[in-house]
């Protein structure tokens, strides 16, 4: 499964929507959108930008948080975590 950064949430599609926007906020990561340690955008912007409930969001960030490739920080946000030693790429 692959979306491009300008990807729109398929809520029709066989992928999930929370899975889809992970992918969508996996491919801006990685064409550059936001750098290292700095934040992505925040939960509000994008429900707002995506059409998605807060808990949809909520859950793709999880899914992000898990591999690694964002942390959170409580009350400040997510932020794109820095590449670790022999990281390549975010494939």
């Amino acid at each position: 499964m692959s979306f491009q950064p300008d990807a729109e949430i398929d809520h029709e599609g066989p992928v999930t929507p929370y899975r889809q926007l992970a992918e969508i906020l996996r491919a801006r990561i990685k064409r550059g959108d936001w750098q290292p340690n700095r934040p992505i955008a925040s939960e509000s912007q994008l429900v707002q930008q995506y059409g998605l409930a807060r808990t949809t969001v909520r859950r793709a960030i999880a899914v992000l948080v898990e591999e690694g490739l964002v942390f959170t920080v409580p009350q400040r946000g997510t932020y794109v975590s820095p590449p670790t030693v022999g990281q390549e790429s975010l494939t």
